[in-house]
């Protein structure tokens, strides 16, 4: 059982920056697939960020230029930095895995960007 556990959530003001961080119970060298996603208030779930274990990454276009993903094997963490953070930001933020076939999620860490 793969156990994904967020934390870096928080007040930030807009324009701010964040760090997010996603500890997996496993190596992530064994995880083909690791996402951030998020979702606001009355809206779906959507894609902010994933990186495969080849290490190609992918943002959402909301946030390209703003966020970085990044993994850190040693640590078994992958981590999102969000710089230039806007209100329309504010979301629970997922992280998210893949495992041969099996979808891991984590329980989410809130993030508001007050204007």
């Amino acid at each position: 059982q793969v156990q994904l556990v967020e934390s870096g959530g928080g007040l930030v003001e807009s324009g701010g920056s964040r760090r997010l961080s996603c500890l997996a119970t496993i190596s992530i060298f064994r995880l083909d697939y690791m996402g951030w996603y998020r979702q606001a208030p009355g809206k779906e779930r959507e894609l902010v960020a994933h990186s495969t274990s080849g290490g190609t990454t992918h943002y959402a276009d909301s946030v390209k230029g703003r966020f970085t993903i990044s993994r850190d094997n040693a640590k078994n963490t992958v981590s999102l930095q969000m710089n230039s953070l806007k209100p329309e930001d504010t979301a629970v933020y997922y992280c998210n895995g893949v495992l041969f076939d099996m979808v891991y999620w984590g329980k989410g860490t809130l993030v508001t960007v007050s204007s």
